[in-house]
Parts: C-alpha cells; sequence; structure tokens
C-alpha cells in the first residue's frame, strides 16, 4: 500500500464527519475569545417562571414564538458568522464541548426554486484533537457532497476528501447530517417537534424574561415534561433568543434525572456567540480552493 493510500485510509478511519453535522453555526473571532458560554436564567430581576397560561395547548405560544422568530431569519437574514459551542450525547456518552468558526448563508427561494443554496465553511479552534479541521460544502454543489480534513497532529500528514453527507464517516459522532446546519434549520426543527407534540398535553411552558448568553440579553422559552413518557425526547428544553437579533441563539435539551435533585444530563446544546448578521458573505467564502483555507 502506498504511503498516500494509507495516509488516506487512516484519515477516513479517524474521520468523524469533521463536525459537519452541526445545527447550528460558529462565530468568527480570534482565540482570546475562545470560552465556555456563560448563560444566566436564574437572576434576581427576573420573575419567577411560572407555567404560560394558554386557551388551547401549552405548546401554542412557543411555536407563535418560533414562527415569529422563522419570518425575522426568512425576511432579514442573508447570512452570518458567529462561533458556536456544540455538546451532543452520542451513544449514551456525552461528548466534550467543540468550538468551531463557521460562515453561513442562508437558502433563498423565488417562485418555489433555490437562488441561492444554502451554505456553510466552519472552522474548528478547541479541543486540540481537532483544531484546524475544516469543512465546506454548498448545497446541490459537488454532487451535494462536503470537503474536508482532519485537525489536530494526524491533519498535518492526511489528505482532504470529499464525503457524502449521509454517509457513516461524515455521520459518524454526529446526531445531525450537515445540510440540518443553521439557524433557520433550528427554528424549522422546533417547529416540526413542537408540531407533533401538539396531541400531547402534559407539558409546561414558561418565558423567562432578561436572561443573558455572554451579556447578551434574551427571553427563554422552557419547555418541560414533567412525567416521563415514551413519546417525549427530553425532560426539559431551553431556547434563548437574542432580545436583539430576534432569533435563538442557544439551544439546549436535557434528559431526566435518575432521580430528584440530581442534575439533568445533557442531550445536546448549541450556542451561538459573537454572531454578525448579513456581512455580504460571497462564493469565495465556500470554495474549498479558497487561498485562506487549508484543504
Amino acid at each position: 500500500m502506498t504511503t498516500t493510500n494509507l495516509a488516506r485510509r487512516n484519515f477516513l478511519r479517524a474521520m468523524t464527519a469533521a463536525g459537519a453535522s452541526c445545527l447550528a453555526a460558529g462565530a468568527y473571532g480570534s482565540d482570546e475569545d475562545l470560552h465556555e458560554p456563560v448563560h444566566r436564567i436564574a437572576k434576581a430581576n427576573n420573575p419567577p417562571t411560572s407555567p404560560v397560561v394558554a386557551q388551547g395547548h401549552p405548546l401554542d405560544p412557543a411555536l407563535d414564538m418560533a414562527r415569529e422568530a422563522l419570518k425575522v431569519i426568512e425576511d432579514s437574514l442573508v447570512d452570518y458568522t458567529c462561533r458556536i459551542v456544540k455538546q451532543e450525547r452520542i451513544k449514551g456518552e456525552l461528548q466534550p464541548q467543540e468550538f468551531m468558526d463557521a460562515k453561513v448563508r442562508n437558502r433563498k427561494m423565488r417562485d418555489g426554486k433555490i437562488i441561492t443554496p444554502l451554505s456553510c465553511y466552519m472552522k474548528f479552534v478547541q479541543p486540540d484533537n481537532v483544531k484546524g479541521r475544516e469543512v465546506v460544502w454548498v448545497e446541490g454543489k459537488n454532487n451535494n457532497k462536503l470537503r474536508a480534513h482532519e485537525g489536530g497532529a494526524a491533519g498535518r500528514f492526511l489528505p482532504s476528501v470529499w464525503l457524502d453527507p449521509d454517509g457513516a464517516l461524515a455521520m459518524r459522532g454526529q446526531l445531525h447530517p450537515i445540510y440540518d446546519i443553521g439557524v433557520e434549520n433550528l427554528v424549522l426543527k422546533l417547529i416540526e417537534r413542537g408540531q407533533k407534540e401538539l396531541k400531547y398535553p402534559e407539558c409546561e411552558v414558561n418565558f423567562i424574561k432578561n436572561a443573558k448568553i455572554n451579556g447578551r440579553v434574551c427571553t427563554v422559552l422552557q419547555v418541560m415534561h414533567p412525567v416521563q413518557r415514551p413519546h417525549f425526547e427530553f425532560y426539559k428544553a431551553e431556547i434563548f433568543v437574542d432580545d436583539e437579533l430576534k432569533f435563538p441563539v442557544r439551544y439546549a435539551a436535557y434528559y431526566w434525572p435518575a432521580k430528584p435533585g440530581d442534575p439533568e444530563p445533557v442531550l445536546e446544546a448549541y450556542t451561538y456567540l459573537n454572531v454578525k448578521t448579513n456581512v455580504g458573505l460571497k462564493d469565495a467564502d465556500f470554495d474549498s480552493e479558497n487561498p485562506n483555507y487549508n484543504f
């Protein structure tokens, strides 16, 4: 076996989807900005939370809020850069946090046709074993494949590869494929999940004002299922909607604690930091031949 083929095989074994399946995009910033996001919802100036009173299903106000966020995104959000902090539980094991920088350009439609494809570029900045990993993908381009190269020590020797987003290599260690990326898809998934749960009344919904993500004021939409049922995917979900941006900047879901008073196990969490909207991203930002990238 040639050295090149051996390196490629080792790379494919090590590749864990290049982190390409985040529901969210992450943010451009220097390594000095790298830190765990601080999210506070139990502040003294926050009124005690109480279930939202609704004439219909408890989720109705939450779905209204999600639809409003979706309209803002569809009407006014063309592209953005940000940093994401991602953490997922894979096959019962909570993975370490991953920090990545990303550029995302939203899909735009006209007369039922895609005029701007969903596009993303991501570069991992932590932890060290994935630092330097890069991923780029453009909807419908390159046979809809993503291009990726590994980071960490192995990344210095391994080649870039094209991967099927739904393939075993691209989905290894991931909850979501790359085509689910972005805040628009996040809101769409929340609406889809909420609509499915309308048939089940056992649900509590709270709105919490003046919560913060690293100093940015947010309103938290909190959904809880006090009684564990087979049809419920989580015990508690929290969606932080940035009061200025008008769309979510954090989503986290938790499983039922083993016993009362125990910590709630994290199922998945995505936090968007330093979000900059409508920055004028170009096709070159999503081209693996970009000389500023290391593919």
